[in-house]
């Protein structure tokens, strides 16, 4: 059965259209690839302590859990079939305001707040619509005690309510994590995607 490139070039010498073959195959992997990377999955590093322990940073970083940065990977497609859920752990462009309090680039943190909710914390402990929420992934010695107030979320008596299309997003590690309580909401536009893996190193392999 003749191949697609002894179809295109059928007088073609046997030499030549084995390095054709060999290109096409080579151009058509790194296409594959990069649209992998553009619209599937996408690899990401842990380069602070504001997911840990849930997401290692490496040693000698203060409060790193390890000696070296877990590598995870975000699904880039997932929030097309259905809106961004709180407990997500996500990666996003860091908002202006995030690049002026902290540092540029991609962020990892944790959604707490949804569009439409009320949001508050005291002591440590976060309330949505007034209720507790239970945060599992919060160990108490990482809690941060000092009371937030959220000044760009509009005011609810002393709560505040999200708007439509922003995301409230925390660090597992409260005490040690620039985040939504120190520079506002995330814009859904701004969500790169969902982590759903740790794949390095091999002794962290699994779901975070």
């Amino acid at each position: 059965m003749r191949g697609p490139i002894e179809r295109l070039f059928p007088n073609l010498s046997h030499g030549p259209r084995v390095v054709i073959d060999w290109v096409v195959t080579i151009v058509s992997a790194v296409l594959i690839v990069l649209a992998v990377k553009a619209w599937v999955v996408n690899p990401y590093r842990i380069p602070s302590p504001s997911m840990e322990p849930t997401l290692h940073c490496a040693r000698p970083a203060p409060d790193c859990g390890a000696g070296t940065s877990d590598r995870v990977l975000a699904n880039r497609f997932i929030y097309y079939f259905h809106p961004p859920r709180r407990g997500d752990i996500i990666v996003f462009h860091a908002p202006a305001a995030a690049r002026r309090e902290c540092v540029g680039g991609i962020f990892v943190k944790r959604i707490i707040g949804l569009p439409g909710e009320v949001w508050s914390e005291r002591n440590g402990v976060t309330y949505i619509n007034g209720r507790r929420l239970a945060e599992p992934y919060v160990a108490p010695a990482r809690r941060d005690r000092e009371t937030k107030e959220l000044v760009d979320i509009p005011p609810v008596g002393t709560m505040r309510r999200i708007p439509p299309r922003m995301y409230l997003v925390e660090g597992d590690n409260r005490a040690h994590s620039c985040d939504s309580r120190v520079w506002g909401l995330v814009p859904r536009a701004n969500i790169i995607g969902k982590v759903f893996l740790t794949y390095w190193p091999l002794n962290r392999i699994g779901t975070p």
